[in-house]
């Protein structure tokens, strides 16, 4: 198992730029797939979760070329191109990939299966499994289609009108790609808009797609007309950085080009009525996506209540956002995000136990958290009762173990803690680190340029 030791450091500095959106690149790949022509990609992240996608579809008689790193080109054989892959399609780690291509997959004409990781195969697929066989697909899976391996018989679907119990963007993508090949109009309803990468993509590829607020209405059989495809830098990325240059005293950086979608930007939002200093400059539309540079500059911050209207905008952000809590002044509340809990760990527990391990005060709730912020609280001070197991007892200034369970957020979230001097730790060893490859490859080498 992978380990890093991290030390508390002085300022972070510089101009930098985080690599593209991993759930644009996912939604890029499926498309141009799918799509009637050659498509380019400009920006793709070659992180491990969109690299499973881009096999996938290779597996199902793609041909990709890898112009160069970021950019590729994709020869698209239209809704109907796809070839039955001769091997088992491995998600790995990626919730995206296996939700969204079950999607896909459940209105081809051919049997596949799906699966993933140990990780992956204790998380919940019925929420996309449920609404699929409402449209007639025949999808299998251990305890009753709930969880992986998938076996999917690709058939004929029919349109429905879905409203969903939770906002999800990994729900409503997998019923909308579904929907291209249903008879209809296929319909999503959610009780809060999620994310909208796959609306503003499919809109982008010429289907007939309408969205209005939380509903989506897609028309089965759009064909798709291949396009070139500007990926911006992701905010859930861009989003440690932040957090980084906000709670580390004396930093300024400048982030460019990232995607600051009005779905996605919830951690800026909460981070500024924490009291975080930051602006937005040179806004613009990348492939139908709005980007700005992002300016940071370290500042104090503040507790707050983040409820369950601010979840569907900053669940990826919920880790980060905790350690931007634990240096804030005061007590910051999290509720109303039980999704947490079936991510790539239940980060809900992770966090708390991070959290106590660091020696800041933190609460788990059957849907969120409550952090003391460690702002100014004196050397000797931690959580409530004995140290955590893996702790050193009776100073602070020693080093501590915290481990990421496997989950890439988490040891992210939890190397910036230690950057931060959260706890006033001398040293702080995050374990298993190499998960953070899913996601930002590249994450230790920006830090250290910086």
């Amino acid at each position: 198992m992978k380990t890093i030791k991290i030390k508390k450091i002085k300022s972070l500095k510089g101009e930098i730029t985080v690599p593209g959106d991993k759930s644009i690149s996912h939604r890029a790949i499926i498309l141009s797939s799918v799509a009637n022509g050659d498509s380019h990609i400009n920006g793709f992240l070659e992180a491990e979760d969109n690299l499973r996608t881009l096999n996938a579809f290779k597996l199902m008689g793609i041909e990709i070329e890898r112009i160069k790193k970021g950019k590729l080109l994709i020869h698209g054989k239209g809704l109907n191109g796809l070839k039955e892959p001769f091997d088992v399609i491995d998600a790995g780690n990626s919730g995206t990939t296996i939700r969204l291509l079950t999607g896909l997959l459940a209105g081809q004409n051919f049997f596949s299966v799906i699966t993933g990781d140990a990780y992956l195969r204790k998380r919940p697929m019925e929420r996309v499994v449920e609404p699929l066989s409402k449209m007639g697909a025949v999808i299998y899976g251990r305890n009753n289609g709930n969880l992986a391996p998938l076996a999917i018989t690709g058939r004929k679907l029919k349109a429905i009108d879905y409203i969903s119990p939770i906002a999800s963007a990994q729900i409503k993508s997998a019923i909308l790609l579904a929907g291209l090949y249903a008879e209809g109009i296929t319909s999503v309803t959610e009780p809060v808009k999620s994310r909208d990468h796959t609306e503003r993509m499919l809109k982008a590829f010429g289907t007939d797609i309408k969205a209005d607020n939380s509903k989506v209405e897609i028309k089965g059989g759009s064909r798709l007309k291949a396009r070139e495809i500007d990926i911006p830098g992701d905010i859930s990325s861009a989003a440690f950085l932040i957090a980084a240059g906000l709670i580390i005293k004396g930093s300024e950086i400048l982030i460019k080009n990232v995607g600051v979608n009005p779905t996605r930007t919830g951690i800026i939002d909460l981070l500024l009525k924490m009291g975080g200093d930051i602006k937005l400059l040179n806004k613009r539309e990348s492939s139908g996506e709005p980007a700005a540079d992002i300016l940071v500059k370290s500042s104090s911050l503040s507790g707050i209540n983040i409820t369950r209207d601010n979840i569907p905008g900053t669940i990826d952000e919920i880790p980060i956002l905790c350690i931007a809590a634990a240096s804030a002044v005061g007590e910051t509340i999290i509720t109303g995000a039980e999704e947490l809990r079936v991510k790539e760990s239940d980060r809900i527990k992770t966090m708390v136990d991070g959290l106590e391990r660091l020696g800041v005060e933190a609460e788990e709730m059957p849907d969120g958290i409550i952090i003391k912020g460690s702002r100014g609280v004196p050397s000797g001070r931690g959580a409530k009762g004995p140290a955590p197991a893996g702790t050193n007892q009776g100073s602070r200034n020693k080093c501590i173990k915290v481990n990421s369970y496997g989950d890439h957020r988490v040891a992210m979230s939890m190397i910036i803690a230690g950057m931060a001097g959260v706890g006033n730790h001398k040293e702080v060893v995050v374990e298993d680190i190499e998960c953070i490859k899913t996601s930002f490859p590249d994450f230790l080498k920006l830090l250290r340029r910086i």
